[in-house]
């Protein structure tokens, strides 16, 4: 996650510039903007995910999870509840992939398993925005979400003894997130940062209940980062 950070912070700066630029008097960009009930729009990003392992007992040998950069990208409904409040929908593709390194194995064929992820997400997210600032405004934003993971291999016969990892299809969960919007002469540009936390059990176990690889998973679960650029 680290990569993702560097990056939004780099975002953070060159949106201190537009700050400066639109600081004193400016002209006020799209007045009527946030006034409408409906407002749509989409979003491009990047992700970085991660798993969250609970196991049956502290062997003292965790499974270590290599992270890639992903991408992620979407349509925005957005329905205007008052001056502050907005509710959001934000159905996206989402594309991940992750490296697990399972313990106790002499082989890399055996402890190596690639987890290449497609997820569509159905975010339901409420916005809470301060009081317009010139042609900014920061917000929170928060909700939860389902996904289908289309490369689950939930229904899959093979396990990790034919070298097959399984997850479950259907995940659910919530996320957070902060971001600024930017009021452009023709758009609105927000630049946001999101933390994705999963709230359901997402491994399917082996056949064999004394798996070398799952046997001792109580639990696993998606967490991760986007950081998303909104075009309104």
């Amino acid at each position: 996650m680290k990569n993702l950070l560097i990056l939004f912070g780099l975002i953070v700066l060159s949106g201190t510039n537009v700050v400066a630029q639109f600081g004193g008097d400016p002209i006020l960009n799209l007045q009527n903007e946030d006034k409408k009930f409906l407002n749509w729009g989409y979003y491009l990003g990047f992700n970085q995910y991660d798993f969250q392992f609970e196991y049956k007992e502290d062997v003292g040998r965790d499974i270590l999870v290599d992270k890639t950069l992903g991408f992620n990208v979407g349509l925005i409904g957005e329905l205007r509840i008052n001056e502050f409040l907005d509710a959001r929908f934000e159905p996206g593709l989402l594309y991940t992939s992750r490296t697990l390194g399972f313990p106790g194995f002499s082989t890399q064929a055996e402890a190596i398993r690639e987890v290449r992820s497609t997820y569509i997400r159905f975010p339901f997210l409420l916005k809470a925005s301060t009081r317009r600032i010139g042609n900014w405004r920061p917000f929170i934003v928060g909700g939860v979400y389902t996904s289908i993971n289309l490369g689950s291999n939930e229904d899959s016969l093979d396990d990790n003894s034919t070298g097959q990892f399984r997850m479950k299809q259907n995940v659910y969960g919530y996320e957070v997130g902060f971001g600024i919007d930017f009021y452009t002469e023709y758009f609105k540009f927000t630049p946001s940062i999101r933390g994705v936390f999963a709230l359901t059990d997402e491994l399917v176990p082996d056949n064999d209940p004394n798996s070398p690889w799952t046997g001792n998973i109580n639990a696993m679960r998606t967490r991760g980062i986007f950081i998303n650029f909104t075009f309104e």
